[in-house]
């Protein structure tokens, strides 16, 4: 077998992009267990928020053209005729050369147009002087200010946070429209690949690492993950356990079994699983250059090197992307990027874009990344790691003091 179908990292996010659609399955759950879905249908607004205007502030509803000129030396005076009830409707009108106290979160009175806060007048028995001028609307949230009735208030696609799920709340909407959670397969090749809760190793055999960093990172995106365990390297195995496991999910990763060796049947076992195939066998990547992506339907399948820093990093940059656009998600970016400053000069390959572990650093305001320089079996580089540098492979490397982009790894 021979690399084949090479391609730069740019051209592998374009084919994502062009060859993975969004699952169309549809269930309507209820909002309080929507948290981290994707939202499958715009939501407008079917009410205004808020409903009536509402005081930001403790303080006093007032005119705020009779405040004009208070100072602490020259304070103005009003005549408190009342008070405003949280949870009640405000009737009494504001009259001239009047004051109705309010809490934060109350309903305005009629005639009133601002709320001095009450750290700028004093209550005297029921004469209120006014130390400051406020504005027309100061301290004040007008009807629909938040939300307008029938804005579209969350759009199609967005992945539900707590902020999102408050917004919704706050029009009454208790149910909503969610593309179904993906489930992501992952099977684990190799004859010297044990489980990881095996106590005590023979020589020439090693624990499954990626069986939690990869199912892990697809929990974290908000997909279930099933593990299925270990295969061994013999085709018919592993092509029947593949395909078995295939059916059951929406997207199926392998790992161990994705470079030139002679019992490497990765590729050969998801060219099985159905057309058109696969897409990408190397992309110019380090780490992780032998890695597969390709499609079996509408389903996507990856094959990861057995590394375990190589398919972390592997997975968090193509899988995540996958993941993303499977799900139906189009709002922000799975990989946080920041600009970092390097420590030390670094050496890249031109026409390969590496991406090398480091850790972060702040000196005097600015965040700095020390390189941490290890191959990519190991897993401890990335324990002592908070973000990738990416040097891309128009670049020969970067110097010391340049800014480069960072992925957190979080």
């Amino acid at each position: 077998m021979q690399f084949f179908k090479v391609k730069t990292v740019e051209e592998t996010f374009a084919l994502i992009e062009d060859i993975v659609q969004s699952i169309k399955v549809v269930e309507e759950i209820p909002l309080d267990q929507s948290l981290h879905r994707i939202l499958a249908e715009d939501i407008i607004a079917t009410e205004s928020v808020p409903s009536f205007p509402r005081s930001t502030v403790d303080g006093y509803a007032v005119k705020a053209k009779e405040t004009f000129g208070s100072s602490e030396t020259m304070p103005g005076f009003l005549n408190v005729v009342g008070s405003v009830k949280m949870g009640e409707e405000a009737t009494t009108p504001l009259s001239h050369g009047e004051a109705i106290y309010i809490p934060t979160g109350g309903m305005m009175p009629p005639n009133s147009d601002s709320v001095i806060m009450i750290e700028h007048c004093e209550d005297l028995s029921g004469l209120l002087n006014t130390y400051k001028q406020v504005a027309p609307g100061e301290n004040v949230i007008q009807i629909g200010e938040d939300v307008k009735e029938g804005d579209v208030l969350i759009t199609k696609g967005t992945k539900l946070r707590p902020q999102e799920l408050g917004a919704i709340a706050a029009i009454g909407k208790t149910q909503v429209a969610v593309f179904k959670q993906l489930t992501i397969g992952y099977l684990s090749s190799g004859d010297e690949i044990v489980p990881y809760e095996t106590e005590q190793i023979q020589i020439g055999q090693v624990r499954d690492i990626n069986a939690l960093t990869i199912t892990s990172l697809v929990q974290e995106w908000g997909a279930k993950a099933i593990y299925a365990g270990i295969v061994s390297d013999d085709y018919t195995e592993y092509q029947q356990r593949a395909e078995e496991l295939f059916k059951e999910v929406d997207c199926l990763v392998l790992s161990g079994g994705s470079s030139v060796g002679a019992k490497d049947y990765t590729t050969q076992v998801i060219e099985s699983l159905g057309e058109p195939g696969v897409y990408i066998h190397g992309i110019s990547i380090k780490p992780g250059k032998p890695t597969i992506l390709a499609m079996a339907g509408d389903k996507p399948v990856i094959g990861l090197p057995g590394h375990p820093a190589s398919a972390m990093i592997i997975f968090s940059l193509f899988g995540g992307e996958i993941i993303k656009k499977l799900s139906g998600e189009i709002s922000g970016n799975r990989l946080d990027r920041v600009q970092v400053r390097l420590t030390k000069n670094i050496h890249s390959s031109m026409g390969r874009t590496d991406y090398i572990r480091v850790k972060l650093i702040e000196q005097e305001g600015e965040w700095w990344a020390e390189p941490i320089i290890g191959k990519s079996g190991l897993i401890s580089t990335l324990v002592q790691s908070d973000a990738v540098v990416e040097i891309k492979s128009e670049f020969e490397g970067a110097r010391q003091g340049d800014f480069v982009p960072a992925i957190l790894l979080r």
